[in-house]
C-alpha cells in the first residue's frame, strides 16, 4: 500500500471489500489522480474487474498495458481519454518526453494524421505544462 491511499497513516479504502480498494488503488495509480469509490454497475466492473483484475493481471507491466492502451486511444482517435493516459503516464516515469514524441510519429503512421496530430497536442500540452509547473516550482525556491 502507497502513501497516496494513506491519510493521517489510515487506508482510506479500508472500509471497503478488498477487490473494490484493490481496483481504485490501482486506478489511482494510473490514472495519476485521487478516486473514491462510486455508485452502479459500470462503476463496479470499471474498479473491481478492469483495475481490479485486468490491470493487475501478470505478463504485462503497468507500462505495457500503458503502451496498448495510449495506441488503441490513438487508432481511435479518442483524444480526451489519451489527456488522461498520457499525462499519467508522464508523471509517473513511465514515459519519457522523448519516447511520447516518439510514439506520436510512429502511431501517425498506423492511427492516421489527424489522429497523430490529435496525441500529438496531447503530448505537447501535457510536457508543456510539466515544465511550466517546473518553472514555477523553481522560482518559488
Amino acid at each position: 500500500m502507497t502513501s497516496e491511499h494513506m491519510s493521517d497513516g489510515i487506508d482510506k479504502f479500508a472500509d471497503l471489500p478488498e477487490q473494490r480498494a484493490k481496483g481504485l488503488r490501482k486506478m489511482e495509480e494510473v490514472y495519476g489522480f485521487d478516486m473514491a469509490d462510486g455508485e452502479g454497475d459500470f462503476f463496479r466492473y470499471t474498479a473491481d474487474h478492469l483495475f481490479g483484475d485486468i490491470w493487475q493481471r501478470p505478463g504485462l507491466t503497468t507500462r505495457d498495458r500503458r503502451l496498448l492502451l495510449i495506441g488503441l486511444l490513438a487508432g481511435q482517435g479518442a483524444a480526451d481519454v489519451l489527456g488522461i493516459q498520457v499525462p499519467a503516464a508522464y508523471a509517473n516515469g513511465e514515459l519519457s518526453e522523448d519516447e511520447l514524441r516518439e510514439i506520436v510519429v510512429f502511431l501517425s503512421h498506423y492511427a492516421g494524421w489527424p489522429n497523430g496530430a490529435r496525441m500529438n497536442t496531447v503530448v505537447e500540452e501535457t510536457i508543456g505544462k510539466a515544465k511550466r509547473k517546473a518553472q514555477r516550482k523553481a522560482q518559488r525556491s
